[in-house]
Parts: structure tokens; sequence; C-alpha cells
């Protein structure tokens, strides 16, 4: 049983994992993709409070808080084949779902304390987006991101 109540840190926390979402949420609200500024910053918050939710009961169980961590992993997959839509030949949406699926890493980096490996997959995933989309073929594998 948790005996304090401490919502600082898990505000700062939260608030970072929040602040790292953005720009990828912005990117994908910006092409106008099925989950967008609002998603984002809502997955890496989720992903980021199952982890520090835990942390307290798991301490001293790292297969715990692995379990955990899968299920996040699990969940933000789900969440992401949903944005996934097969069109005749043409498959919408995988880029959104990848991204869904890293903004969920960068919550549980944060979750977990490792903040220079958050940072760093979000400026990698928005760098991504932002810069390899025009070298995309047109019509030909992730056809609508």
């Amino acid at each position: 049983m948790i005996d304090t109540f401490a919502v600082a840190p898990h505000l700062v926390a939260l608030g970072i994992a929040y602040v790292l979402a953005i720009p990828i949420g912005w990117d994908r609200e910006r092409a106008e993709r099925s989950a967008g500024l609002r998603t984002f910053p809502l997955v890496a918050i989720a992903a980021c409070g199952f982890v520090q939710a835990t942390e307290g009961l798991l301490a001293t169980h790292p297969e715990g808080a692995a379990r955990v961590i899968e299920g996040v992993i699990t969940g933000i997959g789900f969440i992401g084949g949903g944005a996934i839509i097969k069109h005749g030949t043409s498959v919408y949406g995988t880029a959104t779902a990848a991204s869904l699926w890293a903004t969920g890493a960068v919550g549980v980096s944060v979750g977990l304390g490792v903040h220079d490996v958050a940072v760093v997959i979000s400026v990698m995933t928005f760098l991504t987006l932002r810069f390899l989309a025009p070298l995309k073929r047109e019509g030909g594998g992730d056809a609508g991101g």
C-alpha cells in the first residue's frame, strides 16, 4: 500500500511525457491523420502513468514491472492497429500506428526516468514524419501515413 500522496513528482514526469508527444501529434494533425494533437499526448501520459502508478508497488519486483510495460506496449499496439486501414492494394495509417507506438515508448521512458531516451525517441519520430514523407513513393506501402 502506498502511504504518501505525492503529486508533484508525477506531474513533472507526466508533463514531460505530454510535451514530448505534442510535436508528433501536431505533425499527424497537420497531415489530417486519424490520430492527432489530442491522441498522442494522451498516449504518452497514459503510458507514463501506468509505469509511475506501479513503481512503488513493483520496486522490488522487476518481473512485475516488466509485465506492466509489456501490457502497455501491447495495448498501444492494439490502438495503433485501429489506425491502419487496407483499401484495395494500398495500406493507410501505418506511419500513424508506428508513431503511436513510438509515443508510448516516450511515455514509458519518462515513467522509468530515462528522459534522454524519451527525448531522442520523440525527436527522431518527429523528424522521420516531417522529413522522410517527401521521399515516400506515392501509392505504395504506407500510402496515407
